[in-house]
């Protein structure tokens, strides 16, 4: 704790209670008042990982509260300098593993930008990048729902968010061989295209969702003790958003439109209609909402993503850049024993040329060069703005990487939704930004 110009700084980590506490006590009380100093998390189930809230009380009166981040620490960042520019994509995925779609298509977006070919990504495989990121999109804002009805004590909310989120995963399943942390993105294009019988099952899909999103909405839109619990609770107008840089279902939830799918268009999503749901009542129960009507949405998209893959292919349809100096081959198929690669695929690779078997090894092993400079790029994930920023040294492996993850900067708001609120408030503040750990600490 120190004294600074701008009031009093503290500085909380782990194995620090007494401190805190000291300095709470430091802080002074008025006479007779009582200060209570609760540390909530970071093991706790409404804290969406590891987070952890010192909360001072007044009653049940939430007085001042600190956020601590930094305990699901993995060093993601940094050990992608350590690994090639394909290979990051394993990595970065594993960041927000509610969204790993959309960190892999943010760093594959920056790559591609340092590598100039963004005009040359395949259209084919531009579409699979939507169809992907809209399933996560539902998948993601699936497990919000469902977590944020389980913690104000609707656990058949939270059963019946997991049951369609299971739906998404087993058609990711299907279509990468993972239900998360696919590494399907890859710089260049996608790392294969969609097996036999994915489109039929994706149209199933389709099929019985808006139904299940409608009883849904039954049990909460108009439940009166969720509509107690979210309304007028955790508010954030459209100025305390723009000051924090709040982006996401909370910004849309102030009233502000803002999607970068719609305001800086990538992967061609200027070519689909849907539109950007909002609510302009800054609390909870609007962020609730604001992501439901996204969902909508994302089926709205994925139809018409469905359709344009079904259309009738032109004879050479890749989903890989077509360029052997950096793009990996994307007919991977797995052997008959479900291990290794096909016998057809390994043939095809070692029927080539000595130069071309020599080349696809290197490829794999050293990884491509990547032009020296920097580039940014962002998507619009469940979450908000997802940036990542890429710089080359004109090497194999990136010189730096940094993402700007929602999570992160979305957290920033939960002391001014919470303080002066009550102390039951704080679940459901948390649970209205969506904040997932792995992405706020990296």
């Amino acid at each position: 704790m120190t004294a600074e110009t701008e009031g009093r700084v503290y500085h909380v980590g782990g194995q620090d209670w007494d401190e805190v506490v000291a300095a709470a006590d430091e802080a002074g009380d008025r006479p007779g008042e009582e200060r209570l100093v609760v540390n909530m998390g970071p093991q706790h189930p409404s804290t969406h990982g590891v987070l952890r809230l010192i909360l001072t009380l007044d009653g049940e009166t939430v007085t001042e509260l600190r956020p601590v981040i930094g305990y699901l620490h993995t060093g993601i960042e940094k050990n992608m300098e350590f690994r090639t520019w394909t290979q990051g994509v394993t990595f970065c995925t594993r960041m927000d593993y509610l969204s790993p779609i959309f960190n892999e298509t943010a760093y594959c977006l920056a790559t591609e930008r340092l590598l100039g070919i963004e005009g040359r990504i395949p259209q084919r495989a531009s579409v699979l990048r939507v169809l992907m990121m809209e399933l996560n999109r539902i998948s993601s804002h699936m497990m919000a729902v469902g977590t944020f009805g389980m913690e104000l004590g609707a656990t058949t909310v939270f059963l019946y968010g997991l049951r369609e989120r299971e739906k998404v995963l087993d058609l990711f399943e299907l279509i990468s061989g993972l239900r998360m942390n696919h590494a399907y993105i890859r710089p260049g294009g996608v790392s294969q295209d969609l097996p036999p019988g994915a489109l039929e099952r994706i149209r199933e899909f389709l099929g019985v969702m808006p139904a299940q999103m409608s009883e849904l909405r039954r049990l909460l839109d108009a439940n009166p003790v969720y509509i107690a619990r979210t309304k007028n609770v955790a508010f954030l107008d459209l100025a305390g958003c723009m000051a924090l840089g709040v982006t996401g279902p909370m910004l849309r939830g102030s009233g502000l439109p803002w999607d970068l799918r719609k305001s800086q268009p990538y992967c061609g999503y200027e070519t689909y209609e849907f539109s950007v749901p909002t609510r302009d009542t800054c609390d909870a129960y609007g962020r609730y909402l604001v992501r439901m009507d996204e969902i909508d949405e994302s089926l709205k998209i994925i139809e018409q993503c469905v359709d344009r893959l079904a259309a009738k292919r032109p004879p050479h349809d890749p989903v890989m850049i077509d360029d052997p100096k950096i793009g990996w081959p994307a007919q991977l198929a797995v052997g008959a024993d479900g291990l290794g690669n096909s016998p057809a695929h390994i043939a095809k690779i070692m029927g080539q040329s000595m130069e071309a078997l020599i080349h696809h090894f290197k490829l794999v092993t050293e990884g491509f060069r990547v032009p020296a400079g920097q580039a940014y790029a962002c998507v619009e994930s469940p979450r908000g703005e997802l940036g990542c920023h890429a710089v080359s040294d004109g090497g194999t492996h990136p010189h730096r990487v940094h993402f700007r993850d929602p999570s992160f900067t979305n957290l920033q708001a939960v002391s001014a939704m919470t303080e002066g609120g009550m102390i039951a408030d704080v679940i459901a503040a948390v649970a209205s930004i969506d904040p997932v750990m792995g992405g706020v600490d990296r």
